[in-house]
């Protein structure tokens, strides 16, 4: 018995309520959905004790209500990439749309998932006991800097969201290039898995940044805002000055204050998350380099080139998905 508190037996409970046929046991196996639900596979991957990782691409030939009584606590980051789904906990319904990105706290108890008549669903699941997360939260070696309980509160069942991110869709693209290679290593499954989590953990877990002493908790939030603006408008940005307008703060405290917040530049910030988009596009290769670079506002494909090979070792044409 791996030493993963329960969620190995959280996992086996969903494949085998799930319906595939094939073994569900501790370790890494495919197994395809049974005839009379639908078509389809799950791949279950546990790459070290304290890691479990469902990845499911599956079609339901009926609307299918799956019931799922979990006897430990567990942690959950959910990446769904095609299709949705339908959570019910504690008298509430939670949905799971395409390009979402969920982190889920719950305790034990019952649950039910649903899904919908002929439509395919795509995702990656990972689940960690309470154990690992308060360790990989711990701050200065101190395990229990994160506070299960504390996020929770009286709630059984807590779920943050987000759109997936560009940098976790490359992550998420290369974990699932790699489940399909033969002789794939732990040590890859491992890795990807922790990065994600790291993401995920940042993103919705992370404290306020440090204080700094020209910084009010109305600057952070609009230097929060410029950075969302900035994504939103990431083919055609606004200047340094027309952003300050825009969100209401001096360009000299937004260039000062945005690297406080984010440890770099505005524009930094920027030629990143154009890069990592880039990436992912090219990974689903279904546009050229002209037509990516164009999508992630590069107007010279020259340029796009040479940025991208700066932070990523080859160029954009080499890549093969």
């Amino acid at each position: 018995m791996m030493n993963g508190g329960g969620i190995h037996e959280n996992f086996n409970q969903f494949f085998d309520n799930l319906g595939v046929s094939g073994s569900s046991s501790e370790t890494n196996g495919f197994v395809r959905l049974r005839p009379q639900l639908g078509n389809g596979y799950m791949l279950r991957l546990v790459p070290r004790d304290d890691m479990s990782v469902a990845i499911a691409n599956v079609t339901f030939s009926r609307r299918f209500g799956m019931p799922l009584e979990t006897d430990v606590p567990m942690v959950e980051l959910n990446y769904c990439l095609q299709g949705s789904r339908e959570l019910q906990v504690g008298g509430s319904t939670y949905e799971y749309a395409r390009g979402d990105c969920t982190l889920q706290f719950m305790k034990p108890g019952e649950a039910r998932f649903w899904f919908k008549e002929n439509e395919p669903w795509h995702m990656l699941g990972i689940g960690i006991p309470v154990s690992a997360f308060q360790r990989f939260l711990g701050k200065d070696g101190e395990a229990g800097s994160a506070d299960f309980s504390r996020i929770l509160g009286r709630s059984a069942f807590r779920l943050f969201r987000e759109a997936i991110s560009p940098a976790a869709g490359v992550i998420v693209e290369r974990l699932l290039q790699a489940s399909q290679t033969p002789g794939m290593r732990n040590i890859e499954t491992e890795c990807c898995v922790l990065e994600l989590l790291s993401m995920a953990f940042r993103s919705f877990l992370a404290e306020d940044p440090p204080a700094h002493p020209n910084l009010s908790r109305s600057d952070v939030d609009k230097i929060r805002q410029a950075r969302d603006m900035m994504m939103e408008r990431m083919t055609d940005p606004p200047s340094l000055i027309g952003l300050s307008r825009l969100i209401g703060l001096n360009d000299y405290k937004l260039k000062v204050g945005f690297k406080a917040v984010y440890g770099t530049t505005v524009f930094g910030y920027l030629r990143d998350k154009r890069l990592e988009k880039a990436f992912l596009l090219l990974q689903q290769g279904q546009m050229n380099v002209n037509e990516i670079a164009c999508a992630v506002g590069y107007a010279n494909a020259s340029y796009f080139a040479e940025a991208f090979r700066d932070k990523y070792g080859f160029n954009p044409g080499q890549f093969r998905p």
